[in-house]
């Protein structure tokens, strides 16, 4: 893939699959990414042909076992649209998804940031202090990913960008109280319940080693083949717990202890 028009029609015949609930086997060769940066250029055009705004970002596989669920050996960016996000998540009050025709069907935990001040794109690496300095708060979510590919684990991480990291549905509870800068997120735990029952454990440590970490790994991934982050944009920092298989009907609530919770319900339909 050499041209914008490459990039584009590989962005049209993925989001013809999205639209439509199908699969397809991997991007033909003429239109398939050889490199992180042609993959993000078919992600921009998706994204700008969907019509939706770009409300933030998730990042996937940051944890090993996510890494290998889908078959790479590092973190990547997905845009987050904004007809997949439901910013009114609460504890008590489950946001409703559609389960059809997804292929994944797992839901993940996720320690998630909004920025209050953007991080753009530019030639020296962005610090963590300098980018926790221009996150607005910090939020409780969960991510129920999905992707357009037959076999997600075997096209590689160049197709995987282009398809919005297995981007699909993500929902963000409240803010936490600010107190959550003080806090050890490495060591802070989580437990996911399925149905009412316990599904799930993990710690921040699970994500890159720490959620902060990660989200200033996302701040040079886009300084690099993106704009960099705006002010507003939310970011999703990947799994903190092994996902959990889920299936129309569940409901599946995530306890981040003292940073507040979140709780999402399948539908088939």
């Amino acid at each position: 893939m050499t041209d914008n028009r490459a990039a584009d029609a590989a962005a049209a015949l993925l989001l013809t699959h999205w639209s439509a609930g199908t699969r397809l086997r991997e991007l033909p060769a003429p239109v398939r990414p050889a490199n992180r940066g042609e993959a993000y250029e078919i992600q921009r055009a998706l994204a700008r042909q969907s019509r939706q705004k770009i409300v933030g970002w998730k990042i996937a596989a940051t944890s090993r076992v996510g890494q290998q669920h889908i078959g790479v050996d590092g973190p990547l960016a997905g845009c987050l649209l904004a007809d997949r996000v439901a910013t009114d998540a609460s504890a008590e009050s489950p946001v409703t998804f559609r389960l059809q025709n997804n292929v994944m069907r797992v839901a993940e935990a996720e320690f998630a940031f909004r920025m209050k001040q953007a991080l753009p794109a530019r030639d020296a690496a962005y610090e963590m202090p300098e980018v926790l300095a221009a996150v607005g708060s910090m939020h409780p979510a969960i991510e129920v990913p999905d992707s357009r590919y037959d076999d997600f684990a075997a096209v590689g991480a160049p197709q995987l960008i282009a398809d919005c990291a297995c981007a699909c549905w993500w929902a963000v509870a409240q803010a936490a109280d600010d107190s959550w800068r003080a806090l050890d997120l490495a060591t802070h735990a989580v437990e996911t319940f399925l149905n009412g029952t316990t599904a799930a454990t993990g710690v921040g440590a699970n994500v890159l080693g720490d959620p902060r970490i990660a989200l200033t790994w996302l701040a040079n991934e886009l300084r690099t083949y993106d704009s960099g982050l705006r002010a507003g944009d939310w970011v999703t920092t990947g799994t903190c717990i092994v996902p959990v298989t889920i299936a129309p009907g569940d409901v599946v609530r995530a306890e981040f202890g003292v940073l507040g919770a979140v709780t999402v319900r399948l539908e088939g339909s």
